[in-house]
């Protein structure tokens, strides 16, 4: 039987959305969770509720765009729980803007978060894993990475480019000790609007999120299905769209 047990996750941005609805369940199926995001109080907050139901969690401050953030996630993991099994790369940002509107800061802000902080994490991580023997680098992509859309160029092209290095290390993986998997969500129900400073494009997100969006379990069971596979089974990409979505 496919399990959970005693597996040792690491995720972050698990303050709210997808990070917390995986902590969440991971730890219901009796994984050992680590809670990672920049709002200490609130993933503090998520730890001790998930204790209090009878699991394992610890939290962990982590800004994903610092390297050494990463390393101290890895170095806690460890020092909590004995190993890291799993690294959900999970931080995510979207200040969407169309290109015509010079929001460099944007720009910067995606890249950093999306596709150098699922590099810190490989950093952190890779080392480790295969020191082990094993272990499973997961990221939450998107399906905005698979096709271009107004608004969304820069925020598409860092979730392609996050794909792109999740295939790169499955073929120098093969060996059998590293696993990977990208998931890429289509709307989910999320805060994810907030880090949109453009009012128009953030009434348009959250229309489309509450009038079609799934909620964050959903990618949640999608996490938990990779990961308990047995060792010699990667599963590799998933899709997961609300059934009406385009």
């Amino acid at each position: 039987m496919l399990s959970l047990h005693d597996k040792v996750v690491a995720i972050t941005g698990a303050s709210s959305g997808i990070g917390e609805a995986t902590a969440r369940l991971l730890a219901q199926r009796d994984a050992a969770v680590v809670l990672a995001a920049r709002r200490g109080e609130r993933i503090d907050a998520i730890a001790q509720d998930i204790r209090h139901e009878g699991g394992r969690a610890v939290a962990c401050v982590v800004d994903v765009t610092k390297p050494e953030d990463l390393q101290r996630l890895v170095s806690t993991t460890i020092d909590q729980y004995g190993r890291i099994d799993v690294l959900v790369n999970n931080a995510g940002i979207a200040p969407l803007s169309r290109l015509a509107d010079l929001d460099t800061d944007g720009w910067s802000a995606m890249i950093d978060v999306h596709l150098r902080g699922m590099l810190n994490g490989v950093a952190a991580a890779l080392p480790v894993f295969r020191k082990q023997g094993s272990g499973h680098l997961v990221t939450i992509a998107s399906t905005a990475g698979m096709v271009a859309a107004p608004a969304m160029a820069v925020y598409g092209a860092t979730k392609n480019a996050v794909r792109a290095v999740h295939e790169g290390l499955r073929k120098e993986s093969t060996d059998g000790v590293v696993r990977t998997t990208a998931i890429s969500p289509g709307y989910v129900i999320t805060d994810l609007a907030d880090s949109m400073t453009d009012p128009h494009m953030k009434n348009e997100i959250r229309t489309h999120m509450n009038a079609i969006g799934i909620p964050p379990a959903a990618i949640a069971r999608a996490v938990a299905f990779a990961i308990e596979q047995p060792h010699d089974v990667e599963i590799g990409e998933i899709n997961v769209r609300p059934t009406i979505q385009g």
